[in-house]
C-alpha cells in the first residue's frame, strides 16, 4: 500500500481516525474460513499497525496458518465513516522488546492503572506477543 493521500477528504479522515481511535477490529481467518474479528489496542506507525496479544490466543493460530487480515473502525450511527485496511500479518518478534511496546503503553496511559482495569506491569506481562500488520489496500466511505 502506499501512503495514505491526506490531501483527500478521505485520506485526511482516515489519518486523523488513525491518531484518535482507541480500538480497531483485527480479523484473522480460521482454518475452517471463518472470519475470526478481535478488538484490539494497536498503534500506527505511518506505515503498519503494532498489535499485542497474550499467548496461546486464537488469533495467532490463525495468523500463523493464513496471514492474510483485515482491520476495521467502527462507523457512525449510520453506517458511515468506515475505514477498512487488508494486509499481511506476522509475528514480531523485535516488537516485543522496549520501543513498540513503549509507544503503545504511551497512547494507552489513561487505560491503565485505574481502578478495576489493567495495570501497566500485568499488560506487559500479559500481552507480550507483537502482531506486525502490514496494509496492502485502504477502502472505506
Amino acid at each position: 500500500m502506499t501512503e495514505i493521500d491526506t490531501s483527500t477528504d478521505f485520506g485526511a479522515r482516515v489519518s486523523r481516525r488513525l491518531d484518535e481511535e482507541r480500538i480497531i477490529w483485527l480479523t484473522t481467518v480460521r482454518p475452517d474460513g471463518r472470519p475470526e474479528p478481535s478488538p484490539v489496542w494497536f498503534l500506527w506507525d505511518g506505515e503498519t499497525f503494532l498489535i499485542y496479544s497474550e499467548p496461546s490466543t486464537v488469533k495467532l493460530r490463525n495468523i500463523a496458518a493464513q496471514p492474510h487480515v483485515s482491520l476495521h473502525m467502527h462507523g457512525d450511527f449510520w453506517g458511515n465513516d468506515i475505514v477498512i485496511f487488508s494486509g499481511e500479518a506476522r509475528i514480531d518478534d523485535d516488537a516485543s522488546t522496549a520501543d513498540g511496546l513503549s509507544e503503545l503503553l504511551r497512547k494507552y496511559k489513561e487505560n491503565l492503572d485505574q481502578p478495576g482495569g489493567p495495570t501497566t506491569e500485568a499488560f506487559t506481562r500479559n500481552y507480550s506477543v507483537a502482531i506486525r500488520v502490514t496494509p496492502t489496500k485502504l477502502r472505506g466511505f
